[in-house]
């Protein structure tokens, strides 16, 4: 993604565009990739040419007023936005762990990229001024040349990372909650139609990890977390070369997959729970387990509970009864999903206690309110109130 960080001046046309503001070229391409446009997309619902668009962004032409306004409001990012320059992070930023790659996900991968970024960003602001709790999530090699894990190795790291946070071999109440308390920085991203499941990076020594804000299943989603910490666990070396490999991504996904059946459900527990192959005896398991019955089944099968036989016929019988994609409990009034708080409530702590005003955090965070909602939970009424309620964290 070339891009130039030259600035451009443009004239003063409108209340929210200051004589002597800059332009940075480089924030236009980020906004437009955030919006997943093209730019012959921004140019149609602009109404300039395509090169018109491109040389704004190669920073060869300062655009005029009324097209700056435009592309603003069709990016969906204020004026400020494009004036200030990118904020800082915690450091460099590892490979971001896509479910897939290739010519049909790029521009969502690219959202996603971008809005990892912005993440990034956006909770570094917070990290002079307040504790965020310790990262404390182990990260492995293979022992193997091949730099493969075989599936006894995983089953084992599951076992010991489970010991490493202290939990006992039951289900885990809220894994959303578990990750954040260990320095994993979470958050939901709203982009429609594009099924986002997760994704997870490291930016210098802090973990992230963004969720779908469209998957409705909290068993389906708390089996992604799982998933993405076995990414931050296993998968901390590997590059961005491995996962561009559509085998290599494969076998990647395959071991972040064993991991997640492994943490949620322990080999050394959850088989003594399994007393029938009949698909029933599932549903109860749901509600203690949190798993999906689709994903419990294949934990059997890794585990050898049941035949090949009996694995098919289960799978048939969720067929017969479309489980597929909608189990039971899969409503979130049934089963709510489990939101990600720490940055929200980070935020709160700090207007509360008058470290920061609301005016000071939205200029520190330059993007449209909606998109700081996407990255932080907090409502839009937030930002008009500076009595938020607070949050047991401490300020430095």
């Amino acid at each position: 993604m070339a891009t130039n960080d030259n600035v451009l001046h443009f004239p003063s046309a409108a209340p929210d565009i200051h004589r002597g503001r800059r332009l940075i070229p480089a924030r236009l391409v980020e906004a437009r990739l955030a919006a997943r446009l093209t730019q012959t997309d921004v140019a149609n619902q602009v109404g300039v040419s395509r090169q018109a668009v491109s040389s704004y962004e190669l920073g060869e032409k300062s655009p005029e007023p009324d097209t700056m306004l435009a592309i603003s409001r069709v990016l969906g990012q204020p004026i400020s936005f494009f004036t200030q320059p990118a904020g800082e992070s915690f450091g460099e930023y590892s490979t971001r762990f896509f479910r897939k790659f290739g010519a049909d996900t790029k521009r969502r991968n690219l959202a996603c990229e971008v809005y990892g970024k912005w993440l990034a960003q956006a909770a570094f602001v917070f990290d002079g001024v307040a504790n965020y709790p310790v990262v404390d999530i182990p990260t492995l090699e293979p022992k193997s040349e091949n730099e493969h894990y075989e599936a006894d190795d995983i089953e084992k790291i599951a076992e010991s990372v489970r010991t490493h946070f202290g939990l006992g071999l039951g289900p885990i109440s809220n894994i959303v909650r578990l990750l954040e308390t260990k320095g994993v920085i979470v958050a939901r991203l709203q982009l429609s139609g594009e099924q986002v499941e997760a994704f997870s990076f490291w930016n210098g020594p802090r973990p992230f990890v963004f969720l779908s804000s469209e998957k409705e299943s909290c068993a389906r989603a708390r089996f992604d977390v799982a998933h993405e910490l076995g990414h931050l666990v296993l998968h901390r070396w590997v590059g961005v070369e491995d996962i561009e490999d559509r085998n290599r991504l494969k076998e990647i996904e395959a071991e972040a997959n064993r991991f997640a059946g492994a943490f949620l459900l322990p080999r050394r527990s959850f088989p003594n729970e399994i007393y029938t192959p009949k698909l029933t005896a599932f549903v109860d398991l749901k509600l203690r387990w949190k798993v999906a019955i689709q994903a419990m089944v294949y934990r059997c099968k890794d585990l050898g509970i049941f035949d090949e036989l009996q694995i098919t016929n289960l799978y048939k019988q969720i067929s017969f009864k479309k489980w597929r994609k909608r189990e039971p409990f899969d409503n979130p009034k049934e089963m709510p999903l489990e939101e990600p708080l720490l940055l929200k409530k980070i935020i709160e702590l700090v207007v509360k206690n008058k470290v920061m005003s609301v005016d000071d955090i939205k200029e520190k965070l330059p993007f449209s309110i909606e998109t700081i909602g996407q990255l932080t939970g907090l409502e839009p009424a937030f930002f008009e109130s500076e009595e938020p309620e607070g949050f047991d964290l401490t300020l430095k």
